[in-house]
């Protein structure tokens, strides 16, 4: 019995049994729209902690502190642009976990592409390289190589 309850606990956690992505229910927002807002929102918010992480997957108290900061601007109602731009504002275009095309962050969307044609470039000069013509041996050579494989 104890070994169908454990797997029945597993099931329900890895199968979505677990639909909160706040740490406490009492986070949430008592309006369910402006709470599936706040979680889109936080959704595309990178925690400043985890750093591969959204505030809404984070458990680090700042990642809890932020998510307080967006519900209370989706309840204050403000706009999903608005509070994106208040947290860009005073936490520096780090906070999204996709920046942004801009000037500042152009490097960091071309790279890939860069890396691609560079490589391409690469492999491309290596194999051209790599295609030689023979020259010809010149007779002192051709002699010297007779002598050296007994041919003479």
């Amino acid at each position: 019995m104890k070994r169908l309850s454990a797997l029945l606990l597993a099931v329900a956690l890895a199968g979505g049994g677990i639909a909160l992505a706040v740490d406490d229910p009492s986070e949430m927002l008592p309006n369910s729209v402006q709470e599936k807002r706040a979680e889109a929102i936080g959704a595309h918010l990178r925690c400043l902690v985890c750093q591969n992480e959204s505030i809404e997957d984070s458990s680090a108290p700042l990642a809890r502190d932020l998510r307080k900061v967006v519900r209370e601007q989706v309840a204050a109602g403000k706009s999903d642009q608005q509070i994106m731009d208040w947290m860009g504002d005073r936490y520096g275009e780090f906070i999204r976990l996709a920046p942004q095309f801009s000037w500042s962050t152009a490097l960091l969307w071309l790279m890939p592409a860069l890396a691609l044609v560079a490589g391409l470039v690469i492999a491309w000069r290596a194999t051209r390289s790599r295609i030689v013509t023979p020259v010809p041996l010149s007779d002192d050579e051709r002699a010297r190589l007779d002598a050296l494989s007994g041919r003479e």
